[in-house]
């Protein structure tokens, strides 16, 4: 007996050898991976060098209602208009109700399926074939009823890999959503801003006008003393004329202005004709917040949008590897089948079915390489947008602070040069008056001023658009938060038991 007990023994663990032994050599006569990977890594952003351009100044990341440093409330309301109606958001929506989708989807792989079907079927049988009498030859109806269910093991993590992946596309949607929040916000500033120039120079021109009218007025009196000729009159009148055209060219610039505003906002052009006019303020102090190159990574949805994508490719590669595995489902089912109804629901009618499918992949003409080629292709790809992402992103914040540091500095030499020009315009027509002077030196001096003008006012408007674009470069207020929701997420959509293994 304990002779019997010992030879049992040994055919067992003989078996299990075998078994063992020929699952091993399946393995290593399938498909491989071997040879095929990436070299390739994100940036990251303490490794460029911006001690020297993005100076830590203890200042402010933006704040999500950014816009309100500068005092008009119509800019913010135009720009929460533009949030809740404009296309443009339902698009980015819509992109991001997509990706949800995908990853619903891709949860559902995880999970067992049950399923049942029901079927009728009025079936003439052969008297010929292999049905055998009574059946042979005659009209019979076939009742069939099936539950089914089955069950991916996952052993090697597939779908688990295909559900993070689908996760981190979801979080690239809804990042690129708040850029696309982002953009249009500062597209409407921008050209809110655009409109708030326009109006300006629209005042300096009519001012303009005013004074080339004295002009005429002047030259009209002083033809009557001889002083002058037609010859300056008709100079008078040109210039005249070509003044209140350059009004009416910015009254046509500001009408377009409008109409670019109601496009943002998603409306129809009449929008933009009871738009009122812009009241912007100077803005908040410009300093730029400490640690900006490794916290701006999480502030700009741009960048984080690519570093998802990079994480969603990460997971496709996993999965694209383990396409090289054997898959294991477990499927059951139970049911009736019955010729007519009379004995459709008896015990006898009772089928049942249960076991496992194995699928191994030994000879697939190179298709399985060729897939995890393209997926290696494609995180190179994921991981080189998002490293020019975060090298865009440093230019774009090192850029706009240079443009506004330049600004100031020549702000204050134009504003000199504006005083001074001004101080020589007056003094001109005076002498033009008293006939101290002639028609050129003060149209010349006309010039200068009008110049200065418009050489300030520019400025002014330049720096408010640099600022917007420092509010957007620095990410517009926006925090990315969802590294932490995904976490969750995984937890809760992992929850059921899975079989790990490599």
């Amino acid at each position: 007996m304990k002779q019997q007990m010992i030879e049992s023994s040994i055919r067992r663990r003989a078996l299990r050898l075998g078994v063992s032994t020929i699952f091993a050599a399946m393995l290593s006569a399938c498909v491989n991976y071997a040879g095929i990977h990436s070299d390739k890594q994100v940036a990251k952003p303490q490794q460029f060098e911006t001690v020297q351009s993005l100076p830590p100044e203890q200042g402010h990341w933006p704040a999500s209602n950014w816009a309100d440093q500068f005092g008009d409330p119509q800019l913010k309301a135009l720009i929460g208009e533009a949030l809740q109606g404009s296309p443009t958001i339902d698009e980015a929506h819509a992109r991001v109700a997509q990706a949800q989708a995908y990853s619903e989807a891709a949860k559902a792989g995880t999970l067992p399926r049950v399923d049942a079907n029901y079927s009728l079927t009025r079936q003439q049988y052969s008297s010929t074939a292999l049905i055998p009498p009574p059946f042979a030859g005659t009209w019979q109806t076939e009742n069939k009823g099936l539950l089914s269910a089955s069950y991916d093991l996952d052993l090697w993590g597939k779908n688990r890999e295909a559900l993070k992946a689908a996760v981190s596309q979801t979080q690239a949607s809804q990042a690129d959503e708040e850029f696309v929040k982002l953009t249009l916000s500062t597209a409407i500033a921008r050209t809110y801003n655009q409109l708030a120039r326009l109006y300006v120079l629209h005042d300096i021109a009519q001012e303009e006008v005013a004074r080339r009218e004295q002009i005429d007025r002047i030259t009209v009196g002083r033809i009557a003393t001889g002083l002058d000729t037609e010859v300056e009159r008709k100079t008078a009148q040109a210039n005249l004329a070509t003044s209140r055209a350059n009004v009416t060219a910015i009254d046509g610039s500001i009408l377009t202005a409008r109409y670019q505003l109601a496009a943002l906002l998603g409306a129809g052009p009449d929008r933009g004709l009871s738009i009122e006019r812009p009241m912007l303020g100077v803005g908040d102090e410009v300093r730029l917040p400490d640690n900006l190159p490794a916290d701006l990574v999480g502030r700009r949805p741009d960048i984080v949008a690519a570093r998802w994508r990079v994480d969603a490719m990460t997971h496709e590669v996993k999965e694209a590897k383990a396409e090289f595995y054997p898959d294991i489902n477990l499927s059951a089912a139970i049911g009736l089948d019955a010729f007519g109804f009379g004995r459709f629901l008896t015990a006898a009618s009772r089928t049942a079915s249960a076991g496992p499918a194995i699928h191994l992949p030994i000879f697939d003409a190179g298709e399985l390489r060729a897939q995890l080629k393209g997926r290696y292709a494609e995180f190179d790809y994921a991981v080189a947008v998002y490293n020019q992402t975060l090298i865009t992103a440093l230019s774009d914040v090192a850029m706009q602070l240079a443009q506004i540091r330049s600004s100031d500095a020549e702000l204050v030499d134009a504003q000199t040069a504006q005083r001074a020009a001004q101080d020589a315009d007056q003094l001109a027509i005076t002498q033009f008056k008293a006939g101290l002077t002639n028609q050129l030196t003060v149209l010349n001096a006309d010039v200068t001023a009008l110049n200065a003008d418009q050489a300030v006012a520019n400025l002014k408007m330049n720096r408010r658009d640099q600022q917007i674009a420092l509010a957007s470069a620095l990410g517009g207020g926006y925090v990315d938060t969802s590294a932490d929701e995904t976490r969750r997420a995984d937890a809760a959509a992992l929850a059921n038991p899975v079989v790990a293994g490599r």
